[in-house]
C-alpha cells in the first residue's frame, strides 16, 4: 500500500527556527548591539571526564585562562568552575584580519554522585588544562569477593 504524505517545503526552516529559539530563550541579547560582541561574550570550554576505581577526573580546556581567574566551587553535589579569559587591551582590534578564539566568562556546572568525597577535591592548572580531581568514598570503590570452591555458604566449610 502507498502512503502520501504531504510536503511542506518550510519544516527544515522551522526546526533550525525552533533550536535557535531555544538557544538564545533565557540569554541576555542586549550585548549583541555592542562592539565587543566580536572579542567577548562567554563561552564554554570543552571538558573531558573520566572515572576510574579512585576518583572522577575532568579535564577542561582552558588555555589563555589566568590562574587568579579561575573559581572552582562545590556545593549540594554540585561542582560549579567558572573563569573568564580575558581580550588584551594593548593590540587594536581594528588591527586584527580574524578573532576565531572566544573570550569572556564561561561556567560549567555538574551534578556529582553521592559518592564523592568532599574532603579530598584537587585541581590543578597546567599548559591550559585545569584538572580537577574528585576522590571517591572509601564504601564507593569496587570490592572484589573472593570465590571459595567447595566450601558451604553457612558454614564456610568444605562441602
Amino acid at each position: 500500500m502507498t502512503v502520501i504524505t504531504r510536503w511542506n517545503p518550510f519544516r527544515d526552516a522551522e526546526q533550525i527556527q525552533n533550536t535557535l529559539n531555544r538557544m538564545f530563550q533565557d540569554r541576555d541579547v542586549s550585548r549583541f548591539n555592542t562592539d565587543e560582541f566580536t572579542t567577548t561574550g562567554s563561552f564554554l570550554p570543552a571538558v573531558d571526564v573520566y572515572e576510574d576505581e579512585h576518583s572522577y577526573k575532568l579535564s577542561f580546556e582552558i588555555p589563555g585562562v589566568d590562574e587568579k581567574d579561575i573559581d572552582i566551587r562545590l556545593e549540594n553535589n554540585t561542582l560549579t568552575v567558572r573563569g573568564e579569559r580575558r581580550f588584551e587591551k594593548e593590540m587594536k582590534e581594528e588591527n586584527f584580519h580574524r578573532v576565531e578564539r572566544r573570550y569572556g566568562s564561561f561556567a560549567r556546572s555538574f551534578t556529582l554522585p553521592n559518592t564523592i568525597d568532599a574532603e579530598k577535591v584537587s585541581a590543578e592548572y597546567r599548559e591550559g588544562v585545569l584538572t580537577v580531581v574528585l576522590a571517591k568514598k572509601a564504601e564507593a570503590k569496587p570490592k572484589q569477593i573472593k570465590v571459595g570452591i567447595g566450601k558451604s555458604l553457612e558454614t564456610g566449610k568444605a562441602a
